[in-house]
């Protein structure tokens, strides 16, 4: 991955992980079912996404946001709301290596 410092945002960390989406619309359509890019790291998407499974089982603040996505659609439930954890663990990722802060669950309340 490098520095921290060469990522702008979380946005952008999270498109070199590849835990991004492809647009998949024309004129007004709008598709609901999209997948997910398969550009980015692969090995780095594997290893995002194994540790959001890990924090979902240690951390109860991403237990109770992966129920809360699991919950909102009947189509590939699993998958999503694991990607959407995976997200989110992204973000809190990149607060903290760009602060250069150790993970504290009090503070992170």
């Amino acid at each position: 991955m490098g520095s921290i410092k060469a990522f702008p945002n979380a946005n952008a960390l999270a498109k070199y992980c590849g835990i991004v989406w492809n647009d998949n619309d024309s004129g007004d359509f709008v598709a609901e079912d999209k997948h997910m890019s398969k550009a980015g790291n692969r090995y780095l998407r594997y290893y995002i996404i194994e540790a959001a499974g890990s924090v979902i089982k240690h951390c109860p603040e991403y237990k109770a946001f992966y129920d809360k996505k699991y919950a909102e659609t009947r189509n590939h439930q699993h998958k999503r709301a694991l990607a959407l954890t995976s997200r989110k663990f992204i973000r809190l990722l990149f607060g903290l290596l760009d602060k250069g802060q150790l993970y504290s669950p009090e503070k992170s309340r």
